[in-house]
């Protein structure tokens, strides 16, 4: 794979070049394409697009940091689109159970707890982190995507009972 498609897939379409927080720009743009998917072709493309992210990120930062595979450089933001994207899913779940696309707060509460987990690094998240790896880019997203997924679902759960009773 050239140089520059490598660029274009691990800056997620070069989302992770804007400043400042790329991670978060890259989250953000994760956000909007990964909720377009879903509103409009559906869960299950959801759930295809983030295993393709997950699949193609493990390999395209395998590949881009060969060189230097001990760096997490900060444009690199396709490990953020695939835990976004799995933090996505379990609100997405929740409505597609349903027969209804997503509606706010499930992917704005998914993004920002997958935020906060991501930058926090608690448990699961900072070990992979501490990897220092290409496998470890990938999993401390991974893990802050499953654990935003789980709270979000959670607070949805809480919303529900106590405030709609």
């Amino acid at each position: 794979m050239s140089p520059a498609t490598l660029r274009l897939i691990n800056t997620f379409f070069y989302s992770g070049l804007l400043k400042p927080a790329p991670g978060t720009w890259g989250s953000l743009t994760a956000l909007l394409v990964g909720w377009t998917i879903e509103h409009y072709l559906g869960f299950w493309p959801l759930v295809a697009a983030m295993l393709i992210a997950t699949f193609v990120g493990f390999y395209t930062i395998a590949e881009a940091l060969k060189d230097t595979p001990t760096e997490d450089p900060s444009e690199i933001v396709i490990d953020e689109v695939a835990g976004l994207w799995l933090a996505m899913l379990f609100p997405a779940f929740g409505f597609w159970m349903r027969d209804m696309s997503m509606v706010w707060p499930g992917p704005v509460a998914a993004f920002l707890l997958f935020r906060l987990f991501d930058i926090w690094k608690p448990w699961l998240v900072g070990r992979a982190d501490r990897r220092h790896d290409p496998k470890g880019v990938m999993l401390d997203d991974l893990w802050a995507g499953l654990f935003a997924g789980i709270c979000t679902v959670i607070l949805a759960a809480v919303y529900h009972i106590i405030i709609l009773g």
